[in-house]
């Protein structure tokens, strides 16, 4: 049985909020607040993918202090707007 939108919705906003690092907690949890539920498909295909990287990564490539790899760069510069 498939996912529907709304559980993948709620799953992510879960995901978002509960990281393991207080700083990636707020950064994705006030993102996906923002943002979360306008994404399309593919690009929450993308933001699942990003969120399997670990939090020091993330945090590096968020802050500016190391540099993401090309797929993530987009959604990066989303994320630091909001």
């Amino acid at each position: 049985m498939s996912e529907t939108r709304e559980i993948r919705l709620r799953r992510l906003t879960v995901r978002s909020w509960r990281r393991g690092t207080k700083e990636m907690d707020l950064i994705l949890g006030r993102f996906w607040d923002a943002e979360g539920a306008g994404l399309e498909d593919s690009e929450l295909d993308l933001y699942e993918d990003f969120l399997e990287e670990n939090d020091q990564d993330l945090y590096q490539w968020v802050s500016g202090q190391g540099d993401a790899p090309v797929r993530f760069q987009p959604l990066i510069a989303r994320l630091t707007r909001v």
